[in-house]
């Protein structure tokens, strides 16, 4: 028996779950169905230590504004990034306010965001990024400092032990958050129809949109047809993706990219860390590589997490298989992946160097952050997959950074691909997901007009009125419990 639905969304993890949530509130008449392979929810990428759990804002990486080949730096991604998590935040207070997100403090903490660095040229380019930013409504509290005796206040444990003989510089964001989006997940779904254990093995057009078949636990299959479908199923989606036959697939292929945390045990240590601090990767590094130290809220207790430490797996999904690459590769997209492997050797040698790390020197990269870090004090785990997206350009592969959205021509058909800063982003993504897949809706004031009640700040300019932004965040904060101007 097939089961028809208006949309049907496969992944249970954040942008699965803010799809579903924001549907349910713009039009509740519409049958929404989550399908998720895995016995639990957000099991994947969402999972509290499968990701950073900073709410992106662009405070503190690094990486969100590059140094240009002049001294300069550009801040546009980052300005971009800070609006569209405003967005997210926008949504969740929203949801809070209506009753729909309960004890918000299960998903999201007010932690600060700090950047630090030492070394001369280090520290004249986060100036130039601290002048730069802070210059804008939106960065406009960013705080600066090269004195050590300040830093000691931000940031104790990482000053604690180190060299004064060189210089050293922070910036320091007050509001800042810790974000656990498995939490986040979980509770967006909350009343709706998630299928767990249903893997998608079909999916062909068929009928009024799609025809879907998913094999569950006991081995037999379940058949939905839907005139949507997303696939939002993280490392996953491309797969799904190209089993689609949308035109549009066959300009993606994937890298693949596995990361480690180092976690703390030790409550003592714990208790005398309160902040996310982020310096700058190493040369060669992917950007989600960005060695940061975080306070972290996992399952209501307070954490401690160093790294990620960077690796190579052939998986596509930290629970997936080994020939999950091989398997994308096709014809299409194989002379962009070896051109990606080519004219990025010294990015696989970087990983493959990282898979090869003893003990003793990712505790060595622990201790440029605190310089009397005691390895009995951390254990290793395992952090989630995460596959960047390999584009043709021009002819060529290029390895792309970042989130993509890939919609079929007519809409019947959304994927979400790539990595960081994606789970930050969701609520902007999703969005723009809707206003491809679903323009009928758009065209009138109906949807346009109950986003803007839901997400006030959509579709503005979130710098052009620095009042205007500062009423929004703290509504915001209120709503959400920060306790943050």
């Amino acid at each position: 028996m097939t089961h028809r639905c208006d949309a049907l969304l496969v992944g249970a993890g954040i942008m699965g779950a803010t799809l579903a949530r924001l549907l349910r509130q713009l039009d509740p008449a519409l049958e929404v169905v989550v399908l998720e392979r895995l016995p639990a929810l957000a099991a994947e990428s969402s999972a509290a230590l499968n990701n950073a759990g900073t709410g992106h804002a662009a405070n503190c990486e690094l990486n969100y504004t590059p140094q240009a080949a002049d001294g300069s730096v550009p801040i546009s991604k980052a300005l971009a990034i800070n609006a569209s998590f405003e967005l997210s935040l926008q949504f969740w207070a929203s949801l809070v306010e209506r009753g729909e997100l309960q004890d918000p403090a299960a998903f999201i903490r007010a932690v600060p965001h700090l950047s630090f660095v030492w070394g001369e040229a280090n520290v004249a380019f986060l100036r130039r990024r601290w002048e730069a930013l802070n210059a804008t409504p939106q960065f406009a509290g960013m705080q600066w400092s090269g004195d050590s005796a300040q830093l000691r206040e931000w940031m104790p444990l990482v000053m604690d032990g180190r060299r004064l003989d060189q210089p050293l510089a922070a910036t320091r964001v007050a509001r800042g958050t810790d974000v656990n989006f498995g939490a986040l997940s979980a509770a967006l779904l909350e009343g709706l129809d998630v299928r767990l254990q249903h893997e998608v093995v079909g999916l062909e057009r068929g009928g009024a949109g799609w025809r879907v078949e998913a094999r569950q636990s006991d081995g037999s299959t379940a058949c939905f047809e839907a005139p949507f479908v997303f696939l939002g199923a993280g490392g996953g989606a491309l797969p799904l993706l190209q089993r689609s036959g949308i035109p549009e697939a066959r300009q993606y292929g994937a890298f693949p990219v596995s990361g480690q945390w180092l976690v703390c045990r030790n409550p003592e240590v714990i208790a005398g860390h309160n902040a996310k601090v982020y310096g700058k990767a190493a040369v060669g590094a992917p950007p989600m590589s960005v060695p940061h130290l975080d306070t972290r809220w996992i399952e209501g207790q307070r954490a401690l997490l160093f790294g990620p430490y960077a690796g190579f797996s052939t998986r596509f999904l930290k629970q997936g298989s080994l020939w999950d690459l091989a398997g994308s590769v096709k014809p299409f997209n194989l002379l962009p992946s070896l051109q990606v492997g080519a004219s990025n050797f010294d990015l696989v040698r970087y990983l493959v160097g990282q898979v090869l790390q003893s003990p003793e020197q990712r505790l060595e990269s622990l201790r440029q952050f605190l310089p009397e870090a005691r390895g009995d004090d951390w254990e290793l785990a395992v952090a989630g997959q995460r596959v960047q997206i390999i584009k043709q350009v021009d002819g060529r592969g290029c390895l792309q950074m970042g989130t993509e959205v890939v919609s079929s021509a007519d809409g019947s058909l959304a994927a979400l691909l790539g990595a960081s800063p994606g789970a930050s982003t969701a609520v902007q993504t999703m969005v723009e997901v809707l206003q491809r897949c679903w323009p009928e809706r758009f065209a009138g004031s109906g949807w346009p007009e109950q986003l803007r009640t839901l997400i006030p700040g959509w579709g503005m300019d979130l710098g052009a009125d620095p009042d205007h932004l500062a009423a929004l965040r703290s509504r915001a904060d209120a709503a959400l419990g920060l306790g943050v101007g």
